[in-house]
């Protein structure tokens, strides 16, 4: 029987530090467009449903404001997204696109494609990753 306390047979360890090998290719493939990993999440949850507000916008990212209002201002402030308070709420704050984050989606999408493939991940063992990996997700967020 493996000894479950080494930190090579921990589940968590081996999660983190494939998370921490993603963040650094998609930092590298990311760099030429002037935006961070957590900021492409950013975009992709736009580019999903463009105007979410802040508040919408951290739930789907898990994020809280805190991380959140100033990765947007920056954002705001390289012309990818722009902040629309609602006439309605002014409480309520949407985050809209910006042309450039519509003009540069397919680039940024082709590239990580691009980096993604040179890995070698088969589109069969993608699937099944992402699966087990949202199974487990499932798993733990039920025991919080």
């Amino acid at each position: 029987m493996k000894d479950f306390l080494t930190l090579d047979n921990q589940l968590c360890f081996t999660i983190y530090d494939v998370s921490s090998q993603f963040t650094k290719l998609y930092a590298k493939v990311l760099h030429p467009f002037g935006i961070t990993y957590p900021q492409y999440l950013v975009l992709l949850a736009l580019w999903e449903k463009d105007g979410l507000t802040v508040k919408e916008l951290g739930e789907r990212l898990d994020l809280g404001t805190g991380t959140l209002t100033p990765m947007i201002k920056r954002m705001e402030a390289n012309g990818w997204v722009k902040k629309e308070r609602a006439t309605t709420d002014e409480r309520k704050v949407s985050i809209l696109l910006q042309p450039k984050a519509l003009e540069q989606k397919a680039a940024i999408n082709h590239e990580i494609a691009k980096e993604v493939i040179s890995c070698n991940i088969e589109l069969t063992e993608y699937e099944q990753l992402l699966r087990q990996l949202k199974q487990l997700k499932g798993k733990l967020t039920k025991r919080l």
